[in-house]
């Protein structure tokens, strides 16, 4: 089962349940995906006219990756969503964008703690032997891909820029 038929799937038991909460986040959840497959969709339909609408619907649906990519971006919007709302000191906000956090988090990797993500930094860095600032593009090039779902961008590239500077 992939991840976006467990989403599906934890939809249905949300359902059954009764589960106000879950329904709503995995409700909005389930339709962010859907979009994403249209958007996979029409993209398709460009480059390869040769295919049957079956045929175009079968390669739209989304791999685990294309999905955990979503979610990340997902978590991330309702992460500084949070830092709005604090600033508003809207409670009943930050509530709401943090139940939708936990429940994002089910179907993402573990997130690595910062002393991870800058072990795997301090590696790549000593691997391809950058000095200095200029080689941020080479190092995060190599890094990203590793911690794809696993790790903030904004954290790894302060991060990143922190051992370079140090460097």
């Amino acid at each position: 089962m992939n991840l976006a038929q467990r989403i599906q799937e934890d939809f249905k038991r949300a359902l059954k349940e009764r589960n106000e909460k879950e329904i709503r986040i995995l409700r909005l959840l389930m339709a962010v995906l859907l979009n994403k497959e249209k958007e996979k969709r029409v993209i398709l339909a460009r480059k390869q006219k040769d295919l049957s609408e079956k045929e175009l619907i079968e390669a739209s649906k989304l791999n685990d990756e294309e999905v955990i990519e979503t979610l990340s971006f997902e978590l991330r919007k309702r992460k500084e969503a949070i830092a709005e709302f604090e600033k508003g000191k809207r409670e009943d906000l930050i509530k709401k964008e943090k139940e939708e956090i936990e429940i994002l988090q089910r179907y993402l990797p573990k997130q690595l703690t910062s002393e991870e993500i800058e072990d795997l930094c301090s590696q790549v860095i000593k691997d391809i032997g950058a000095k200095d600032l200029k080689d941020f593009g080479k190092v995060m090039q190599i890094v990203m891909p590793k911690l794809k779902g696993r790790a903030d961008g904004k954290e790894v590239s302060a991060i990143v820029k922190k051992l370079l500077s140090l460097s």
